[in-house]
């Protein structure tokens, strides 16, 4: 009787261990792990896009791991545990993409305890304003590459398939290729089977919002006091050589108004041109706009300081920008968000005892 008893007992807890790999269901130990950390909170989560941009950070002297749990293993991702600038963390690589980063994003803010979110990496540049490796902190950052792409031979005026039930939009407004090609038939430009693609804001499903009834966000704004806070970053001095090869001038932070992610690597000048005169984009990445479509409907405190590595699609005096200063992009991130955090932190300390004080 005892025999059987064990077998059942058996097969109940194979079968239940089953269950729990095929939902991706918490394992106890992966919950008790999760809860101790927690217990420590809240945190301040730092979401990066890759490790040649996340090693700084960890070999920086500001940062001091956590002795009895250094980090945490769950779905393919690695939360670590520390301190930065005496600041409790956890830091987290996405991965490349919209995709990587809006899971990742998702997973800290669903685990763990957070008080909010610095992003930061490197980015390809827009503005010709500026040179490689300084530090921009954009206000709003939009995704600018969900796109509704029109039937060749609609216009401007042609409503979009869909744009009755609410799906898409006119009003963001598009991109014509034919004013990007240099063919021409007896002094006419050629017409382009490629019309126009236009631009779209996400769906966006806020926490404190009604249950599948979708709201539409484009701009997406960073919490208005770290970008006050940000401010406080414009004056620092960065690297400018690597080796024997020197920028023009010491790069430097600044404040912009706008910065666009998309699954797309630009490395287009025309289409570059694009971007910073129709939207007044400056740096542009492939996450950025994730991690804050998702900050925003969790209603998480967010900020993305992202260095500028190239000219998207080259012009600038310097050759080979990308290959050559990456590096010293990364590391100006690194140091601007350890600069911004040092930052935070007391203002951050008396925002909690003025809110235990009411």
């Amino acid at each position: 009787m005892r025999n059987h008893s064990g077998v059942i007992l058996l097969a109940f807890v194979i079968l239940v261990l089953g269950i729990c790999r095929a939902y991706g269901a918490i394992s106890a130990a992966t919950t008790q792990e999760i809860e101790k950390v927690n217990e420590k909170g809240p945190y301040l989560g730092i979401i990066v896009p890759n490790m040649f941009e996340m090693n700084p950070l960890l070999q920086s002297p500001s940062f001091v791991a956590d002795l009895k749990v250094p980090y945490l293993e769950y779905f393919g991702r690695r939360f670590r545990f520390g301190k930065v600038e005496n600041e409790k963390v956890i830091i987290v690589m996405t991965g490349l993409g919209m995709l990587n980063s809006g899971i990742t994003t998702q997973l800290l803010l669903t685990l763990f305890k957070l008080k909010g979110v610095l992003h930061y990496g490197i980015a390809g540049n827009a503005d010709p304003q500026l040179q490689i490796g300084d530090v921009t902190v954009p206000q709003y950052w939009a995704h600018t590459g969900l796109w509704n792409w029109q039937r060749y031979g609609d216009g401007p005026n042609d409503e979009l398939a869909l744009e009755s039930n609410g799906d898409y939009t006119r009003e963001i407004g598009y991109l014509r290729f034919s004013k990007f090609q240099n063919g021409s038939e007896n002094g006419k430009t050629v017409d382009n089977f490629l019309n126009n693609v236009w631009y779209q804001p996400e769906e966006i499903f806020p926490v404190n919002g009604v249950p599948e009834v979708r709201q539409h966000s484009f701009w997406v704004p960073v919490n208005k006091h770290y970008f006050d806070v940000a401010k406080r970053i414009e004056g620092m001095k960065f690297q400018r050589c690597v080796n024997s090869t020197c920028l023009p001038r010491s790069p430097k932070a600044v404040r912009v108004k706008s910065g666009s992610s998309s699954n797309t690597f630009v490395d287009n000048s025309a289409y570059r041109e694009f971007l910073n005169s129709k939207f007044n984009v400056t740096p542009i990445d492939m996450e950025s706009a994730a991690v804050a479509l998702v900050c925003h409907q969790q209603h998480i405190p967010f900020i993305a300081i992202r260095a500028l590595s190239d000219l998207a699609g080259g012009g600038s005096a310097v050759s080979n920008e990308a290959d050559i200063f990456a590096s010293l992009a990364a590391q100006n991130a690194v140091d601007a968000s350890l600069r911004f955090i040092a930052l935070l932190v007391p203002q951050l300390e008396f925002l909690h005892k003025a809110g235990s004080d009411s």
